[in-house]
């Protein structure tokens, strides 16, 4: 864990800045204490970061989670809500205890591939306005439509109106220009020049320029308001800051809707969990694979401490982690020492952190984005075929325009289908002999190794179109796993093959058999030796 502490170190500095904004915007739009997303970014980095079994995986609150939150605070108020992210915890650890962290292995690549492409996209379209210093609401509005009544494009819409008409904040746009600058030169020129390049990242560079910025410029004209600035809570005392802290009411523990929420929390924080190591499996250079399992335990244990002490609920999130891979992050270290950073600094320097510009940010957040959005995986996943084109272009349209959650649900119903209608293809082989010298058609068909009740249609199609006066071969020697619907097809043409003068040729590993008097009872007593 110690071992790679000269990488760790920087890449947890940037998912530190990374991360303040986000904690900070998800807890707004979950209509939480602004306070209650920054104890679930430092759990999800110490505590989460030390139990899971992620080398490279961020955790801390969601943006989607941010509608059920919502939701489940106004039913059934703050407090009994932190009752219910403690039961999600529970149920957590229970799915992990019970091994349903095979469940993320189900997602096809594409979805995983567009989940990563979408969330990119949708990143740098929700930074645009903050780089402009035009949209006054903290980051965190993840979803197409945000709580402040405009959605993704409508804002863009009004940045792109307010800058033809002047009506932008200048200052802001200056600084996350210089900002850009400083990450595009550092990524691409001085990050070759020398250890000392690599030791210090671009992004903490433009936070410390974005800073001086303020503090040169905020008795000018060119002021940064309050309200284009982080907004961590500072505490008058020491017992104030302990009056940020809020705690579970458990006398609502018999509540059935205090149950259902810890459910659905659990439901939903668990797949996009799992979801998300996927991912970041992905994109981690050294291809470790992370243990779901172990993953679940830690998130739940996670999720029971944050609701016990007044945090949001906890999910391992993509942002986070990516920005930590590109930032250079090798093991855990990088996630547990930016929790402690975010403890330190809320605990030490608020104030500080409350003269970063979020224009600084956004710019950050542009180069993350696009690190995951890069115009070349287009091109790739399009190369590959429709059949992962489709479902990995569905899976971005859905983040964009709808949220997360919808994108990938979307993404994996296509997904689905496409199977299923390359099942329903790739039933059978056929092969048609023409008739000559007087002999019957003779019509070759192979079965699949394996055939299910998907394969019914195309199977029925085929008998169906048979000629009257043909000869069929069946070959079923390849064929390990025969459906019942299938073979009562088969029974059913049988009779209709008597009819019609249509003689049958079965082919199996058995021998072979000229028109069986029951393919039920023949598939019966062949299944032990061809399964």
């Amino acid at each position: 864990m110690f071992k790679h502490l000269n990488k760790d170190i920087p890449a947890s500095i940037v998912v530190f800045f990374v991360a303040i904004p986000l904690c900070l915007g998800i807890a707004l739009a979950s209509g939480a204490p602004l306070f209650s997303g920054l104890i679930a970014g430092i759990i999800g980095g110490i505590i989460v970061g030390s139990i899971s079994g992620s080398q490279i995986g961020v955790s801390g609150p969601a943006a989607g989670l941010a509608v059920i939150v919502l939701a489940a605070i106004n039913t059934l108020g703050y407090e009994a809500f932190l009752v219910a992210v403690v039961l999600g915890g529970v149920i957590q650890i229970i799915f992990g205890l019970l091994k349903a962290g095979i469940i993320g292995y189900y997602f096809p690549s594409s979805v995983i591939k567009g989940m990563l492409t979408g969330i990119g996209i949708i990143i740098i379209l929700k930074e645009i306005p903050y780089f402009f210093g035009y949209d006054k609401n903290p980051e965190g509005d993840f979803s197409f439509l945000q709580i402040d009544g405009e959605n993704t494009f409508s804002e863009i819409f009004n940045t792109i109106s307010g800058i033809i008409s002047g009506n932008f904040h200048k200052s802001a746009t200056i600084i996350a220009l210089i900002a850009m600058g400083i990450l595009i030169l550092w990524n691409n020129v001085l990050s070759k020049k020398g250890k000392f390049f690599q030791l210090v990242q671009g992004p903490l560079v433009a936070v410390v320029v974005g800073i001086i910025y303020y503090v040169v410029t905020k008795d000018s004209s060119m002021i940064l308001e309050s309200e284009h600035l982080v907004a961590v809570p500072v505490p008058d005392s020491f017992d104030a800051f302990l009056g940020q802290f809020n705690f579970p009411d458990f006398s609502v523990i018999g509540n059935p809707k205090v149950w259902i929420t810890g459910f659905t929390i659990a439901l939903v924080a668990s797949l996009e969990t799992l979801l998300c190591v996927e991912a970041t499996d992905k994109l981690d250079p050294e291809k470790r694979v992370t243990p779901t399992n172990r993953e679940l335990l830690a998130q739940g244990t996670g999720n029971m401490l944050s609701g016990f002490i007044g945090g949001l609920p906890i999910t391992q999130v993509i942002v986070r982690s990516s920005a930590n891979i590109q930032s250079g992050g090798k093991t855990k270290m990088s996630a547990i020492i930016h929790g402690f950073f975010l403890l330190i600094s809320v605990i030490l320097i608020p104030r500080l952190l409350n003269m970063i510009p979020l224009s600084v940010l956004a710019a950050i957040l542009f180069i993350v984005g696009y690190k995951l959005a890069k115009p070349s995986l287009f091109k790739t996943m399009w190369n590959l075929g429709w059949k992962q084109f489709v479902p990995f272009i569905v899976t971005i349209l859905g983040i964009v325009f709808i949220d997360l959650l919808w994108g990938i649900a979307l993404g994996l119903a296509v997904g689905i289908a496409v199977i299923l209608l390359k099942s329903y293809q790739n039933s059978h082989f056929l092969h048609i002999e023409e008739s000559h010298e007087g002999k019957k058609d003779v019509v070759k068909m192979t079965l699949a190794e394996e055939v299910t009740f998907f394969n019914k249609g195309a199977i029925l199609k085929e008998l169906d179109s048979l000629p009257e006066d043909s000869y069929l071969e069946l070959d079923v020697r390849k064929t390990r796993y025969l459906d019942n619907d299938i073979i009562e097809i088969l029974e059913d043409f049988s009779t209709k093959a008597k009819n019609r003068n249509i003689n049958i040729k079965l082919i199996s590993e058995r021998g072979i058999v000229e028109n069986p008097d029951s393919y039920i009872a023949f598939f019966k007593l062949e299944k032990p030796k061809s399964a």
